[in-house]
């Protein structure tokens, strides 16, 4: 089943979490850009904060959308050894895809922060959203930087993922929801109807708007 956006998508993902909505420790954290308007939803639903955590996936070189990898905030790097290895990408090429990737996030980091303070995850009960789960390796890098924020529980949320990697995941995470789990799988965005690029004002927008109005961003 197609989703007609990602706000349709997020409302029938804000569903299958019901079971944490009203709940004081919950806190749900974005994965930009394309997850940011998924977790908004989430986040109305559940009567939660909402934030976003900055990740940043390594796309192939000539195939953006196929991630060998992923970097996070708190100088966290997850790499796909078994595709890099198959498409025999040299490892100057990935650390230069690397390089190019940590500047954005830190571009990101700067723009999306607006002054705010960042959030104690400690203690807290993390749902990590994002619009898809393709690899996994974003979502995966996401993971092991919250660890280190010392959160009481991670669940991770998305609308569609490809079933091996939301099996996967499972063993990372305290939790795994995927309303959809098609086969064949392929990419994220055929599963959607709408799936235009979130832009960096509608990311700001969301937040501002998002749990009130104090939602801020969060960096590891």
């Amino acid at each position: 089943m197609r989703f007609a956006d990602r706000s349709a998508a997020g409302q029938r993902l804000a569903a299958e979490l019901s079971a944490y909505s009203g709940r004081a420790d919950v806190t749900v954290l974005a994965l930009p850009r394309g997850g940011v308007p998924v977790a908004f939803e989430v986040a109305r639903a559940l009567k939660a904060p909402m934030d976003v955590f900055l990740v940043r996936k390594l796309g192939v070189p000539g195939h953006a959308e196929l991630a060998m990898g992923a970097i996070a905030s708190g100088n966290v790097q997850v790499l796909s050894d078994d595709l890099i290895e198959e498409l025999r990408i040299p490892r100057l090429l990935v650390d230069a895809v690397a390089d190019g990737e940590r500047r954005e996030l830190e571009r990101r980091e700067q723009l999306y922060r607006i002054g705010r303070p960042t959030l104690d995850l400690h203690g807290r009960l993390v749902i990590v959203v994002d619009d898809g789960l393709a690899t996994g390796s974003t979502m995966e890098a996401a993971i092991g930087a919250l660890r280190r924020l010392g959160p009481s529980r991670i669940v991770v949320a998305a609308p569609v993922g490809a079933p091996e990697t939301c099996r996967r995941l499972r063993s990372l995470a305290d939790d795994v929801v995927c309303v959809e789990t098609p086969t064949p799988f392929n990419a994220v965005g055929l599963w959607y109807e709408r799936f235009d690029q979130t832009t960096d004002e509608e990311v700001i927008a969301l937040l501002r708007e998002g749990a009130g109005g104090t939602a801020h961003s969060n960096v590891a």
